[in-house]
């Protein structure tokens, strides 16, 4: 591909659409499948939008699910093809998409170098035989997707009956990709399901063809090497190849957070670079072994790509995690909700992000799930849980059930940000006599879990009028800190040019290195760790804890060294990075864990 980023998967509406806004411009972005409903109703949209055929699969259908993804992913591809075959047939004049995809493109890109040679060329037949080879040589951006890993409720029939793994959440998402018409990439986050990266094998469109091309690949992405590595030797084994490795910061990035125990993202890069081939090498080993118990074979090696996302904010940066790390490509995410025509964030919840302060970008429990999610504070989801405690009704109605998992109340699993779970666990914990303060803490983690099943799905609704008679308005949104730097509504155009340091969306803005960024929210989720368990630290957890700040030490003297060598910032930007450091380690210095015991 000519670009040298992509679109990562936003919340679950957020991109719900984005090929069909980016992908004829060669841009490549990321679909999440996991909510079937919003699915379907994007579907409908879209057909009825561009003159397709919109024949509804019911909920009551048998592999509704499945078939929901195959058929929404089928449409988006039909019209991206349709979107990309006008732009190919268009004339190369200001204004016009053709012109707009090469503009967009890198200036380093073979395409570019070859579309400005053009522009000089005087000749009309000349440069009309080099405009056709232009339009012959470019490409669309591929419709990826997303399926989080750890989201894979198993379901039941209309009787109460078990359906068969085959038909969880996880195993249905990715059998609607499998099955859909895309030549794409899978990207698998949230860690190693093995049910699920086992039933891959169920289908051939992950094995070479007879031409030894891959139809669909798969991605993981990924926070550490030493958890890439496992992931892909358990895949490759099964004769899958992992295409990339998409490398996130375990805690400056957007939707969920996995942090680390301490491993920073510049030594994870570090390491990715030192072990890259040699890692290579063996996964082909072992993935040529594979192959071979089913019959198939491979003599030379797949690409292999490794790319980085999480917390990028300059092209400065974006440029030197490419040159020094030599990744292939980097994600942006969250600074994308800042644009209108390529995501899908309501005008509400776009001005409150616009205006947003840093405090307002926050690390919550608000997920089911258990993880650490980001949120935002001024969203109106947010407002809404606020209410509804307020009101003695806390929680929400719990109807898609994508997030069920609790059973300590009832026999069927329930979502713990449901009504019906906070009342049992509340009406509990007051049969618990607990001094007032020891109740409020208890009552204020139990309602801090939100619904996100509708929240993250109401944003694209909202923006185009599809909200259904008495349906939730609440838009819940997971931004990651990142954001609170970009501060105004962008065009794709402006945003693609940030990207690759055309011009600097923050000029004037004052804003740590994404390195530094990455530190101190790591030295503060320790110092919250080691406060929520000043009391009652085990010996286990102690240790935890100092292997945790031995890491961030270690990062500390890592980024010392590297700071000489970034080369394209000034010595004043590089004066502070070196400030920064010290104030940080100072920071970590006053977290004494041996006290802590």
């Amino acid at each position: 591909m000519n670009h040298t980023f992509h679109i990562p998967v936003l919340g679950l509406a957020f991109s719900i659409d984005t090929p069909l806004k980016v992908a004829r411009y060669g841009i490549s972005s990321v679909v999440s499948i996991v909510d079937d409903i919003l699915i379907e109703r994007m579907r409908k949209f879209h057909a009825e939008r561009n003159g397709e055929a919109f024949i509804p699969i019911s909920q009551k259908e048998p592999d509704f699910r499945a078939r929901r993804i195959s058929a929404y992913l089928n449409l988006m591809e039909k019209i991206v093809d349709s979107q990309f075959t006008s732009l190919k047939q268009e004339p190369f004049e200001p204004g016009s998409d053709i012109t707009r995809y090469f503009e967009l493109l890198p200036e380093t890109a073979a395409l570019k170098v070859a579309y400005n040679q053009m522009l000089q060329v005087r000749d009309e037949t000349r440069k009309l035989k080099k405009q056709n080879e232009l339009r012959r040589a470019i490409q669309k951006g591929a419709i990826n997707v997303n399926i989080m890993s750890k989201v894979d409720k198993l379901n039941l029939n209309e009787d109460g009956a078990p359906l068969g793994d085959q038909f969880s959440d996880a195993l249905s998402a990715l059998r609607g990709f499998a099955q859909s018409n895309l030549q794409s990439s899978l990207i698998l986050s949230a860690g190693m399901n093995p049910r699920l990266y086992s039933y891959l094998e169920t289908f051939e469109d992950f094995f070479p063809d007879s031409d030894r091309q891959i139809k669909k690949n798969v991605i993981l992405k990924v926070s550490d090497f030493r958890s890439a590595f496992i992931q892909a030797k358990f895949l490759a084994k099964k004769g899958i190849w992992v295409s990339e490795f998409r490398i996130e910061s375990g805690l400056n990035c957007g939707g969920h957070a996995f942090a680390t125990e301490g491993y920073l993202l510049g030594p994870i890069l570090e390491e990715f670079k030192q072990k890259r081939e040699e890692m290579i090498q063996e996964l082909f080993q072992l993935y040529q072994s594979g192959l071979e118990t089913k019959g198939l074979s491979i003599i030379n090696k797949p690409a292999m790509r490794i790319s980085v996302q999480g917390g990028i904010g300059t092209g400065k940066e974006n440029s030197f995690l490419l040159n020094h790390y030599g990744m292939d490509a980097t994600g942006w995410g969250s600074p994308f909700l800042l644009v209108p025509e390529a995501t899908n964030v309501d005008e509400e919840t776009l001005q409150n992000l616009v205006s947003a302060k840093e405090e307002e970008f926050y690390l919550s429990n608000a997920s089911p799930l258990g993880i650490p999610f980001n949120n935002f504070r001024n969203s109106s989801s947010e407002k809404l849980r606020l209410d509804r405690i307020a009101k003695g009704r806390p929680g929400s109605p719990c109807k898609k059930k994508y997030l069920v998992s609790n059973t300590e109340f009832t026999s069927a699993p329930i979502c713990t940000a449901s009504r019906e779970y906070q009342k049992k666990k509340i009406d509990q914990i007051k049969s618990y006599n607990l001094g007032e303060a020891d109740y409020q803490a208890r009552f204020d983690e139990i309602t801090e879990k939100a619904c996100l099943c509708e929240g993250l799905a109401t944003s694209v609704y909202q923006k185009n009028n599809m909200l259904q008679a008495k349906e939730n308005k609440a838009v819940a949104i997971c931004p990651g800190p990142n954001t609170a730097y970009f501060s105004d509504i962008f065009s794709l155009d402006e945003l693609v040019k940030h990207i690759y340091g055309k011009f600097n969306l923050l000029s004037g803005i004052e804003r740590p290195n994404m390195f530094i960024n990455e530190l101190n929210l790591y030295i503060d989720y320790l110092k919250k760790d080691v406060e929520n368990h000043f009391k009652d630290l085990s010996d286990k957890k102690a240790k935890y804890l100092s292997k945790f700040k031995d890491q961030l030490q270690n990062g500390i003297a890592y980024y010392k060294e590297l700071i000489p060598r970034i080369s394209d910032q000034t010595e004043t930007y590089l004066n502070k990075m070196y400030e920064q450091l010290a104030e940080a380690e100072f920071k970590l210095q006053l977290l004494n864990i041996g006290e802590a015991i």
